[in-house]
């Protein structure tokens, strides 16, 4: 009876041993499973880091590159609807010119050859003699706007210039107020023809129809308006005259009277002084008439008296 309690005496101290080998065991695993965890995180972190580190400038360049792209598109946009004054501006140009040349229809011929090769045209000529000895052109030409300056210096060139003047008239205002009254008025004009398609009654279809004449009467005026605005702005008008000198003496005059000049001014003295006789002896002719007669008499009497005078005595 007392071999039995010794041998669960004997038993009771392998239990926790063993029970400190699971422990121990399983702390051990649970460490080994801890640090692979930690070892992976902190490998899985560096990549990451390493990842986002070589991405970011990538990505950064990237975005300055749209940011470029999207700022050209704007800046471009923004060109586009910026207007240019050059193309969007209405200007009237018109100039005069006088200029002296040796012959004035050559000059006219040139001139009309320069108006033409700049894509221009002769609105209107005309030459004429003046004093029977000399010749002067009247030119109107219409050249385009881009040639304007180019055109009219070389008409200033062509000889002695007398005067020149030029003039700019800015019309954009009325061509954009001409431009939207035609569309108005073409709206307008439409409206009436609808409403015209739908009448019934003869008295509207008479009211209508004088409204889309008067309408459209207003729409043609309009559209002269835009097509001589149009004109205008599109060619220039330059008006040049040309003269020949009075006298082509410039020569001799520079040089001084001579000889000829002297003989020339001393004939012309005694003619002059020979007329003045003429016209003092023709206004005194009637007297030296009357005193001839008066003195013929005179003398007839005398005689008469004379011989009567003895015969008496």
């Amino acid at each position: 009876m007392q071999a039995a309690p010794s041998t669960r005496t004997g038993r009771r101290p392998g239990r926790p041993a063993a029970r400190r080998t699971h422990t121990a065991l399983a702390a051990g695993l649970l460490t080994a499973v801890l640090a692979l965890s930690g070892c992976g995180a902190a490998d899985d972190g560096s990549g990451a880091s390493a990842d986002k580190g070589a991405a970011a400038p990538a990505r950064q360049d990237k975005l300055d590159a749209a940011a470029g792209d999207t700022k050209q598109r704007a800046g471009g946009s923004a060109a586009a609807k910026k207007p240019n004054p050059l193309t969007t501006a209405h200007v009237i140009r018109t100039a005069s010119l006088s200029v002296e040349v040796k012959s004035a229809p050559k000059a006219a011929a040139a001139a009309r050859a320069t108006a033409e090769a700049a894509g221009g045209l002769v609105a209107d000529e005309k030459t004429e003699r003046v004093d029977d000895t000399h010749d002067s052109s009247h030119l109107v030409l219409r050249v385009p706007q881009g040639e304007y300056d180019r055109v009219l210096g070389d008409l200033s060139g062509t000889g002695k210039l007398l005067f020149r003047t030029s003039a700019a008239k800015d019309v954009t205002d009325q061509v954009v107020d001409v431009e939207s009254r035609i569309a108005t008025q073409r709206t307008s004009v439409a409206r009436v023809r609808k409403l015209m398609d739908r009448a019934d009654a003869l008295t509207d279809v008479v009211t209508l129809e004088g409204e889309l004449s008067n309408r459209q009467s207003e729409l043609e005026s309009l559209l002269a308006q835009q097509a001589s605005l149009k004109d205008r702005t599109t060619l220039a008008t330059i008006t040049l005259d040309l003269s020949e000198p009075a006298d082509d003496e410039d020569t001799d005059d520079e040089d001084g009277p001579g000889f000829l000049d002297a003989v020339g001014g001393g004939w012309h003295a005694f003619v002059t002084m020979v007329r003045w006789l003429a016209m003092a002896v023709g206004a005194a002719a009637p007297f030296l008439a009357v005193a001839a007669v008066v003195l013929v008499l005179w003398r007839l009497l005398r005689r008469r008296g004379g011989k009567a005078g003895p015969d008496g005595g």
